[in-house]
């Protein structure tokens, strides 16, 4: 294809995602208040477990009622249309790419999406703790006011990063697929990792308490290590194809 023939494409597919978009957005509108009910459910979680009068929920400004619907109904209609934005972006691209890359970004959607799923899920569920931690520093006999603009921007924030986090061990596949990593050198690193981990979700985790971290962090150990075994039966099964592979000019080849 000529480039005036790519950028026709990428001007159409872009329209079809604009054009649902505007239809989930108008229905995310519609339900508004469900909604508001499932974003502000971990909020309301957590000001139950808190004593009476620390924490309160507001908004600042004479449009800010209409710019708390339109931001609500926005993230929803992004996150509900992703895998149709997505699969845009992956029909423009798969044209350039080999058989191979075609068959490898198969299994990474087929994987990646239910495990940024599962890693949503616990962040939806771990929130309220960690809002029930950070607002208990406040100060006693001091209100803490919560903005929804700011309020919406942690929740995304940190539902993002535990989906994100759950994909790691899927790069590392992917990594050892492409032949830039061996299992056996996941195996060597195997200690510095897991205390990479741990720092990691300290990091990533909105509170502070070790219940959130350990919620990240030990999933993510149990990938890593799954990842681990599919890399060492990856390479077994390519030293088996060919036994040569690797080998440097002064070593023994098995044959």
């Amino acid at each position: 294809m000529a480039l005036s023939d790519h950028f026709r494409e990428f001007r159409a597919r872009l329209l079809r995602c604009l054009l649902v978009f505007v239809v989930a957005f108008a229905i995310a509108l519609f339900f508004r208040h469900a909604l508001l009910d499932a974003v502000f459910g971990p909020y309301e979680d957590a000001q139950q477990q808190l004593p009476n009068g620390t924490t309160e929920a507001t908004t600042s400004g004479a449009s800010a009622g209409l710019m708390l619907w339109l931001k609500l109904a926005g993230f929803a209609a992004v996150v509900v249309t992703a895998p149709y934005w997505l699969y845009q972006i992956w029909a423009f691209v798969l044209p350039g790419l080999y058989a191979q890359e075609r068959k490898m970004t198969r299994i990474f959607v087929a994987i990646a999406g239910p495990l940024f799923l599962i890693g949503v899920a616990l962040g939806y569920f771990t929130l309220p703790i960690a809002l029930e931690v950070l607002i208990g520093f406040n100060p006693s006999g001091v209100t803490n006011l919560i903005d929804f603009s700011d309020y919406l921007q942690f929740f995304t924030r940190t539902l993002l990063v535990f989906g994100l986090s759950f994909n790691i061990p899927v790069f590392v596949v992917l990594l050892n697929f492409a032949g830039v990593i061996k299992g056996r050198q996941l195996a060597a690193y195997r200690p510095w990792i897991v205390i990479g981990t741990f720092i990691f979700a300290a990091a990533a985790t909105p509170s502070t308490d070790p219940f959130s971290m350990c919620l990240m962090a030990v999933p993510m150990m149990l990938l890593f290590f799954a990842s681990e075994v599919i890399a060492r039966l990856n390479d077994r099964r390519r030293a088996n194809r060919a036994p040569n592979a690797g080998l440097g000019p002064d070593d023994l080849s098995p044959i």
